[in-house]
């Protein structure tokens, strides 16, 4: 099991180098955004209601209260917000007993990355409960992991990046962020970290200090070097 933050002391960067690499969880490192979602329509399914495709675009990516709260507020269900996410949780979690995909390219860039002695972390807005139960799964060498019932708040805010790069002890600026979604690049970006962003449900535009893929088996570590160094 992954522990979550470290202590260690803040590292000074030499030039634009790569420090570390941050990668987000569903939906980057294993397929799983769609997990969540045939989670929420099951829940509240049973609670008699169906969900519209469409909000899938507006919960993805989303801090576990903003898309259970959201759900709430356009269905009407007449629950409270505590329960519900109990119940999304383990809905998940018994969705991903049945296993949990990597995404394509992670399991080479992620081998690639140990074999160099560049640090890894996770950092997710899923409880720690999820969180466990998926590293627990894959093939990993994260220093650690973020939770997102483990900070004040979570994204899109920039306080679970900003605690990865502390706890690693490098500059946000000098560790590339990998995420799929405009949730997690607003989190990644206010932290000050270069965002190499692989849409899953819905599209992002490129920006300056971010970099859009259609997949990470166009990513190793010669193209985050070169990416980093170009962001400074």
């Amino acid at each position: 099991m992954t522990s979550t933050i470290p202590t260690s002391p803040t590292q000074t960067a030499d030039g634009a180098a790569l420090q570390a690499v941050l990668l987000d969880m569903d939906g980057t490192l294993v397929d799983t955004e769609g997990f969540w979602w045939d989670a929420e329509v099951r829940v509240f399914a049973e609670l008699g209601h169906e969900l519209d495709e469409a909000w899938r675009e507006v919960v993805v990516g989303g801090p576990m209260t903003r898309s259970a709260g959201y759900l709430i507020e356009v269905t009407g269900a007449a629950i409270a917000l505590p329960e519900l996410t109990v119940l999304l949780n383990d809905a998940f979690e018994k969705r991903i007993s049945e296993g949990v995909p990597l995404m394509p390219g992670v399991q080479r860039l992620l081998a690639e990355l140990a074999a160099q002695e560049v640090p890894t972390a996770l950092v997710s807005a899923s409880h720690r409960r999820i969180i466990d139960r998926v590293l627990d799964a894959v093939p990993h060498d994260f220093a650690l992991s973020v939770a997102g019932d483990e900070v004040p708040r979570t994204k899109p805010h920039p306080d679970p990046y900003l605690l990865a790069a502390r706890g690693l002890g490098f500059e946000p600026a000098r560790c590339v962020v990998i995420e799929d979604t405009a949730t997690g690049v607003a989190s990644a970006e206010a932290a000050g970290c270069p965002v190499v962003a692989v849409p899953s449900v819905a599209p992002i535009a490129a920006a300056q200090g971010r970099v859009v893929v259609d997949s990470l088996q166009d990513v190793d570590l010669a193209f985050l070097r070169r990416f980093t160094a170009s962001t400074h």
